[in-house]
């Protein structure tokens, strides 16, 4: 089954650097952070909050963009996502450093050093990590950008799935008045479009093999990725040219109960999670609130499906849900592991409220019962007057 993000657990960190003082310019560069920022944002994606999609436009210094990363790094327990746009520089011995609006060539030290973002995401806690790096040095020709040698190799990180926008030995193309650099562009194309053919929801792997197919398929350079465990399994968003198109005699439920790329539940955290994935449910179906309704037997009507999609927190009962969940068509055995992942959230919740109960039971001494040190030596003087 594929993995959608918990959106309450999870965070994107945008990076890019469009004006340099010692660089080519990159106008395309903030056009992708801008676009990415909202797709990510909406509900075909992710669906993230502003304060889990944060963008680093014309960042001066690596401490900048490390504080930002650190500080999503430290919110996100599911996934963490870095993209990164601009100027991807070398070293003599070869090291990736990223550019700055400042960064010299050559120089490490006026840039991001790969190494130190790559060991703040190791010591992360999000489970997974998806790094995009959209990044090369300007070349000879107007609008090339030349990459780094190895750059996959330099940007593994372990457990993380990493996308390079081309092989270090070719150029990558930021096209002269195209809004978007040629491989955030295919990406976007994606998000906005989606892939002729494919499931219902796309996950890493798929996104990757399309856009390099397609830029292959006009002479561009094709990426490069690396992925480890199951992270090439993870949902990068709901394809838009997907069509359901139920054969005669078959209802559109009765259809989607096979062969259909249901979330997966078990990886959710969170009650802004579990509200996302159900959202997921509903686009995975097909079907609108008055068409859950209607397949439910009316058991739910479709104001209570659109309260239920736009709860800001978990649901209180189960039976609802439940009804949701078989309306929309998702298999008996999958219902039954979203009920688990309910429970579980569910006891979280009591368990929390319920220490949060007793901290406030805990008495707390007063003022005049805690004695300081200023009390005591006055006691003390007092003490030996008397004597």
């Amino acid at each position: 089954m594929s993995r959608i993000p918990d959106a309450g657990a999870s965070c994107a960190v945008l990076i890019g650097a469009s004006r340099y003082t010692h660089l080519e310019s990159l106008p395309a560069v903030a056009n992708n952070l801008t676009a990415l920022a909202q797709e990510l944002s909406g509900p075909l994606s992710w669906g993230l909050s502003d304060g889990r999609c944060i963008v680093v436009a014309e960042p001066v210094s690596a401490p900048q963009v490390l504080d930002v990363v650190e500080s999503a790094a430290a919110m996100a327990t599911d996934t963490l996502l870095v993209y990164y746009a601009g100027h991807g520089l070398q070293t003599e011995d070869g090291e990736l450093y990223l550019s700055v609006s400042g960064s010299v060539p050559q120089r490490a030290d006026t840039g991001l050093q790969y190494a130190h973002l790559r060991q703040m995401l190791l010591r992360s806690q999000a489970e997974r990590h998806v790094v995009v790096l959209d990044c090369c040095f300007s070349g000879k020709a107007l609008g090339v950008m030349s990459g780094s040698d190895g750059l996959v190799e330099h940007a593994e990180i372990e457990g993380s799935y990493v996308i390079t926008a081309s092989p270090g030995y070719k150029q990558a193309l930021a096209p002269p008045g195209d809004t978007y650099t040629a491989f955030t562009g295919e990406l976007l194309n994606v998000l906005r479009v989606g892939i002729p053919g494919g499931s219902v929801l796309l996950d890493f792997d798929a996104v990757y093999g399309h856009v390099r197919r397609v830029l292959t398929a006009k002479g561009r350079p094709a990426p490069q990725k690396r992925g480890g465990n199951t992270a090439g399994q993870l949902v990068f968003c709901r394809n838009r040219s997907h069509q359901t198109v139920p054969t005669r005699g078959e209802s559109a439920v009765e259809q989607s109960s096979g062969g259909r790329a249901w979330p997966d539940p078990t990886q959710l955290r969170t009650a802004a999670g579990f509200i996302r994935a159900l959202n997921q449910v509903r686009i995975t179906s097909g079907l609108g609130h008055k068409g859950i309704s209607e397949h439910s037997g009316r058991q739910i009507a479709p104001g209570t499906v659109s309260s239920l999609l736009n709860r800001k927190t978990l649901p209180g009962r189960w039976n609802t849900t439940h009804v949701f969940l078989s309306a929309c068509g998702v298999p008996v055995d999958q219902i039954v592991g979203w009920k688990e992942v309910w429970e579980r959230l569910r006891a979280e919740q009591r368990d929390a409220a319920a220490s949060g109960a007793q901290q406030e039971e805990v008495p707390q001494p007063t003022a005049a019962a805690r004695p300081t040190i200023w009390r005591r030596l006055g006691r003390q003087v007092r003490r030996g007057g008397e004597k």
